[in-house]
């Protein structure tokens, strides 16, 4: 069943891809190091719109509150409405109990062709940070460690407490993978 979104009446507006990538060229061309912050600040405060909206679209569905929904039908919901919204597709599983993968072959902030040297789905970090924190009620980390950007064939995310997901960036820091950094806290 699709459900379309009435972008005039919600705080939310079209954007397209295309300008979502030339304003990161131009955040990394200009600023070098500090555009991350720039978009994962731009995308955290975009977070409550979109919750906002995500409530509206199951609420228009007839599934009812987010934090009334068992995991598997969270998950499943939240994939079909990003997809809807045009970002691309999800799927979202746990790691070692620990902490979230969001993972999509498609994401619509990656460009493929980008040729970057690291993750770049900078604000779609600061937006899932906002948005499944609203989702867990309680603040959430999350950290890009694999980018269609930057090479992969996939974009993936971790999503956790600060805590782990401190424990999970010092660790890579030192060399582990992130799945043996978060098999050390299951």
């Amino acid at each position: 069943m699709a459900t379309n979104v009435d972008l005039s009446s919600s705080e939310l507006v079209a954007f397209p891809r295309a300008s979502l990538g030339a304003l990161r060229n131009a955040l990394i061309r200009d600023t070098g190091g500090a555009f991350a912050t720039f978009l994962q600040e731009a995308g955290y405060a975009g977070g409550d719109a979109v919750y906002a909206s995500f409530r509206g679209w199951l609420a228009d569905r007839g599934v009812g509150a987010p934090e009334t929904l068992s995991v598997d039908l969270f998950q499943a919901q939240a994939a079909e409405y990003f997809r809807q919204m045009g970002w691309g597709t999800l799927e979202i599983s746990p790691l070692h109990d620990v902490v979230a993968i969001v993972e999509s072959m498609d994401w619509a902030e990656a460009d493929a062709a980008g040729g970057l040297p690291y993750p770049a789905c900078h604000y779609s970090t600061g937006l899932f940070a906002d948005f499944f924190g609203r989702t867990a009620e309680a603040p959430l980390a999350v950290l890009e460690v694999e980018c269609r950007s930057s090479g992969s064939h996939r974009c993936r995310f971790l999503v956790g407490s600060a805590e782990v997901m401190g424990h999970l960036y010092d660790r890579m820091a030192g060399g582990a993978s992130y799945d043996e950094a978060a098999a050390e806290l299951a």
